[in-house]
């Protein structure tokens, strides 16, 4: 098999915010992998909150040797962007050498469209309340919180938005008082979920604390190596295919977190339809889905996945799987 890796930019339709910056585009690693009859691809997203750079990605994967195989992927590169972005590209690959779809190969039932998250940018209370007011049609709103100033942004959205439901991401910015603090006003203005309202290596004060709203872990789980420290702490995982490294690892995540009480959502970093496509197979039947990675950008790959009132689609086969 041969590997290509390439480094591809789409400009953000709008600038994106969070409590740990801006960006105006999305930076992607594109792995391609041929066999000689037929190719498959996939999309990671380095992510620099767990050490990641493009160039550390590119390196892991061109240390690969060249008999790697989807089993023997999980034992060569760790969870995370680069392992991803080589799992999905073979799960495509195996597809179209079978001539099957990969729900298919992985003995799931075929997908259907799932209510997905539309993310409002971090900003001022009152820009907020805009963006919530233009997406009030939407009936799913994930807002970026983790300032000191957190309570004026969510009560602005829910002015704007006030049938929508609601997912607050502290993006790990917030203490446990400031949890605590918070916790009954989250219930007062509707909110669905928290996700990671503590840092991920001091989230053992959420051990016994009273939780109304479901608590998901995000930067405290990658792949089920994680769900041991997490009892007692989160009601919700949040699975993304670029902590676990690949479909692989996120399909037996899920089965194990489910097994384990926790009910799951699914999410994404800001990438192509690319990225977000294997895992519309994990989205069915989840608590919540976030892919809306497309959503915020300008551009998209060519046969972008469909999203309308009933979701997010499944990708066709000329994209992925």
């Amino acid at each position: 098999m041969q590997i290509e890796v390439t480094r591809d930019v789409f400009r953000l339709a709008q600038v994106f915010t969070i409590s740990r910056g801006s960006r105006t585009e999305a930076q992607v690693l594109t792995v391609r992998i041929t066999d000689g009859d037929h190719h498959g691809w996939g999309e990671c997203v380095p992510y620099a909150r767990y050490g990641e750079t493009l160039g550390s990605v590119e390196a892991e994967i061109a240390g690969l040797p060249e008999d790697f195989t989807r089993s023997s992927l999980m034992e060569l590169l760790p969870a995370g962007a680069a392992r991803n972005a080589v799992d999905c590209a073979l799960w495509d690959l195996e597809a179209k050498r079978a001539g099957k779809r990969a729900w298919e190969l992985a003995g799931l039932p075929a997908p259907h469209p799932e209510i997905t998250a539309y993310t409002l940018s971090l900003d001022t209370p009152e820009a907020m309340q805009t963006q919530a007011a233009q997406n009030a049609h939407r009936p799913l709103l994930k807002i970026k919180l983790g300032t000191p100033d957190d309570m004026p942004r969510l009560e602005a959205v829910r002015a704007g938005a006030p049938e929508a439901r609601i997912i607050v991401d502290a993006n790990e910015g917030w203490s446990a008082e400031v949890y605590s603090d918070l916790a009954p006003h989250l219930v007062r203005l509707g909110v669905a979920l928290v996700e990671q309202p503590l840092p991920a290596g001091d989230d053992a004060a959420l051990i016994g604390m009273d939780r109304p709203v479901p608590v998901c872990a995000d930067e405290s789980c990658h792949d089920r190596a994680s769900l041991p420290a997490l009892r007692g702490k989160y009601d919700v995982v949040n699975i993304k295919l670029d902590k676990t490294g690949g479909l692989t690892e996120a399909l037996e995540l899920r089965a194990a977190a489910l097994a384990q009480g926790y009910r799951v959502m699914i999410g994404c970093m800001v990438g192509s339809s690319l990225a977000m496509a294997p895992a519309t197979l994990l989205a069915q039947g989840a608590m919540m889905t976030d892919l809306d990675g497309p959503l915020l950008l300008a551009e998209d790959r060519d046969r972008p996945l469909i999203f309308d009132d009933a979701g997010v689609h499944p990708p066709e086969a000329a994209l992925w799987g």
